[in-house]
């Protein structure tokens, strides 16, 4: 039988165990939010990372899986236990900004290459110092408001108002909006901050409403940013809304309910991938991987971040693959090797889009990997390229 496409390379990769020379196992540090805040981020990566097959380029594989609650200090505990410790190859995660930026310092000190979930670019670039040790899966902010900004242009939104996160989640998408809606003639005449942990933000919606924007966007990831969503809605904005990449969770559409119908939001192609256009370079990526996530975790269960969790497989797949050649796991000599390799994809599909990396580019993904949503009767829905 001939086995599934997204199938395909892990049956090959278990194949290579019988004709590989015995090596050190390879040990992988994984660092996620499964509780806390971001949990239902952090849940869904879990999800992936559990389905990851049991050896990485023929490699016997050694998962070690943490939870950081969603806090930053509770991720670097992690992260230097992981490196100090478990003594890890790699490490992958966290899920939230706060916490990636937090590990920068010590993944470089041990020179240990770091997979982040996160997406602000603000982990990985400027590609100098300790971020040289940071690679990301998903999009950067910037090409998701790059996106975002031409679909509002394309649909006469010439102000609007900002409301994001009081952290650094929120400063890197207010200062990559200003920036393409300032190339685009778009302009922001209200921006707010609120906090994840929030229960109300009446007075920054009410100053938004004030502004009369013709459009509002909430820079937030997960379920908190229902909470302004509702709050608009509750007090009468007519205008549309835009979320960004980080709502494409199940959850956000069972928290909000009618109030997040006909949300507009930018995102990769796991979230829509059933509605992607034939002719999408990841759309076979990204159906293989939803039809084998949901097999196993029910309909609708499907998010980005499992889809970039699941992109991480074979980031590794491809770059441990190359660096065997120079190093066995377990040595600092590997993991030198490992972060060079992982700076050298070449068209490698991933369910969320196509990778290639350089010494300048940690993420390695284009235009391919950003796409317009909407939600729509319950669901997220591709709506342009």
């Amino acid at each position: 039988m001939t086995p599934h496409p997204f199938l395909r390379p892990l049956v090959a990769a278990a194949a290579l165990v019988v004709a590989t020379v015995a090596h050190a196992d390879l040990k992988v540090g994984i660092d996620l939010s499964s509780t806390g805040p971001a949990a239902a981020i952090g849940i869904t990566s879990k999800n992936a990372v559990l389905m990851w097959p049991a050896t990485i380029a023929g490699q016997k594989a050694d998962y070690i899986v943490l939870d950081d609650g969603s806090d930053p200090g509770a991720a670097v505990r992690n992260i230097h236990k992981l490196i100090n410790e478990d003594h890890v190859d790699v490490i992958v995660g966290p899920n939230i900004t706060p916490a990636a930026l937090a590990a920068l310092d010590p993944v470089a000190q041990s020179k240990t290459p770091m997979i982040t979930l996160v997406g602000s670019a603000s982990v990985v670039e400027p590609q100098q110092g300790a971020r040289t040790w940071a690679f990301k899966m998903a999009q950067t902010d910037n090409a998701m408001a790059e996106v975002m900004t031409r679909y509002m242009a394309n649909h006469n939104v010439k102000t609007v108002g900002f409301i994001g996160f009081a952290d650094s989640y929120g400063d890197s998408w207010l200062n990559a909006f200003t920036t393409f809606a300032a190339l685009r003639h778009i302009q922001v005449v209200a921006a707010e901050r609120f906090n994840r942990t929030d229960a109300s933000v009446t007075g920054q919606v009410l100053k938004l409403i004030a502004a009369k924007p013709d459009a509002v966007l909430i820079a937030g990831a997960g379920t908190p940013t229902v909470l302004p969503q509702r709050a608009l809605v509750e007090r009468g904005f007519k205008g549309p809304i835009y979320q960004t990449h980080g709502i494409a969770t199940p959850e956000f559409i069972k928290l909000g309910g009618k109030d997040v119908e006909g949300t507009l939001f930018p995102t990769q192609p796991v979230v829509v991938a059933r509605t992607l256009p034939a002719d999408h370079p990841s759309k076979r990526a990204a159906l293989a991987f939803v039809d084998a996530y949901e097999a196993k975790y029910g309909a609708g269960s499907v998010t980005q971040f499992a889809g970039d969790a699941a992109g991480v497989y074979p980031r590794l797949q491809d770059a441990v693959t190359r660096a065997l050649k120079t190093a066995q796991p377990g040595t600092e000599a590997f993991r030198v090797a490992l972060r060079n390799e992982l700076e050298t994809a070449h068209e490698l599909v991933v369910p969320n889009g196509v990778v290639n990396t350089t010494a300048k580019d940690h993420v390695g993904l284009d235009q391919r990997a950003s796409v317009m949503g909407v939600i729509r009767d319950g669901k997220f829905v591709y709506l342009s390229q």
